[in-house]
């Protein structure tokens, strides 16, 4: 009895088999021939891309809304309670009237003597003019003022050194002709002689006013 009548295998199975191992050593064929690629190629068939639009992303949403404060009631100050106490007595003030002696009488010192007034050193005296070089005559005249006929009072003040003598002259009413009253203080300081003023016996300058009549003699 042969093996396949032994092991009980149909004929179909034995076929089968082999079918499967002719389908396995094809296969390996195929794919180092590249008719494996071939055929993945025409079953899958050409690819297709297509273009995927990204989708923008979902609107933020806004953050919500603060919360509402609720309103504060304004602060009103708690009322003043004043407490009603009993004013304590006033004090007793006690008055004591103390009569004052009466003050001592001070007499308030006599003042001081004033001092007796320096004596004098000797006299005090005005200057004194010598009568006689004080007068003009019609030789004094300026030639010019006396063929013009000019006549006329100038009245000078001189200053006296303790000579005597004038050491200036100044004229403080005009005679009405700048002649004569230049030829009056030239006079006085040439000619006019004066005892010199004393003050406590001493010789001290001094001024001294006069008038000078200018008149032309017929």
């Amino acid at each position: 009895m042969s093996y396949l009548d032994e092991g009980g295998v149909g004929r179909g199975k034995l076929g089968a088999i082999i079918a499967v191992g002719i389908l396995h050593v094809f296969l390996a064929y195929a794919i180092v021939s590249g008719l494996a690629i071939k055929a993945v190629q025409v079953i899958t068939g050409p690819l297709e891309t297509v273009n995927i639009e990204e989708q923008a992303p979902p609107p933020e949403e806004a953050p919500p809304p603060p919360p509402k404060l609720e309103d504060i009631p304004p602060y009103v100050p708690p009322p003043d309670v004043q407490v009603l106490t009993e004013a304590p007595p006033p004090p007793t003030i006690t008055t004591q009237t103390v009569t004052p002696q009466p003050q001592p009488t001070v007499a308030p010192p006599a003042p001081p003597a004033p001092p007796a007034p320096p004596a004098p050193k000797g006299p005090t005296t005005r200057a004194v003019p010598q009568a006689r070089s004080l007068a003009v005559s019609q030789d004094d005249y300026p030639g010019a003022s006396l063929r013009a006929e000019e006549e006329g009072t100038a009245r000078v003040e001189v200053v006296v050194d303790t000579r005597g003598r004038v050491s200036a002259c100044t004229v403080i009413n005009s005679s009405g002709h700048p002649r004569l009253d230049e030829a009056t203080c030239r006079i006085a300081q040439r000619r006019w002689r004066f005892k010199p003023a004393q003050t406590d016996g001493v010789d001290v300058e001094s001024r001294y006013q006069q008038n000078v009549r200018w008149q032309i003699v017929q």
